[in-house]
């Protein structure tokens, strides 16, 4: 199953994410490439917080779709660090995030080439040994 994210969808995101952290010393924003980068820039105007270049203690890192964990798990034990995703497949523990969805949806994103999306899913299953 595929779901169009809106740019409707993309703007709410980011206030309800801002609205979290309005109120929080964050020392930076940083997006995971690719998929994070819109998120982080949006971010880094609404809450007027300089997005950087790598994470470091006490700052927001953000991702487009937290799925099997294994990026926003290299990050994870950066002191104080706080996570947030606008899609994810499994259950928030210790990250956050605005949709949770089954496993199964894939996600398009407004930023994303829509004309590529059956070519994306077939590469991103062949890399993971899916069908």
């Amino acid at each position: 199953m595929t779901r169009h994210f809106t740019w409707n969808e993309f703007d709410k995101s980011v206030e309800f994410i801002a609205s979290q952290y309005k109120l929080i010393k964050l020392s930076g924003i940083y997006g995971v490439p690719r998929g994070g980068l819109c998120l982080a820039v949006a971010l880094s105007h609404k809450l007027n917080i300089q997005l950087i270049k790598k994470p470091i203690k006490n700052s927001l890192i953000v991702d487009d779709v937290f799925e099997t964990g294994i990026t926003l798990s290299n990050f994870k034990n950066i002191e104080g660090a706080k996570f947030f995703v606008l899609v994810s497949k499994k259950e928030p523990i210790w990250w956050n995030t605005v949709i949770f969805t089954n496993k199964d949806e894939w996600i398009v994103f407004p930023w994303e080439n829509s004309k590529n999306v059956t070519n994306e899913k077939i590469e991103y299953n062949k890399k993971r040994g899916l069908k």
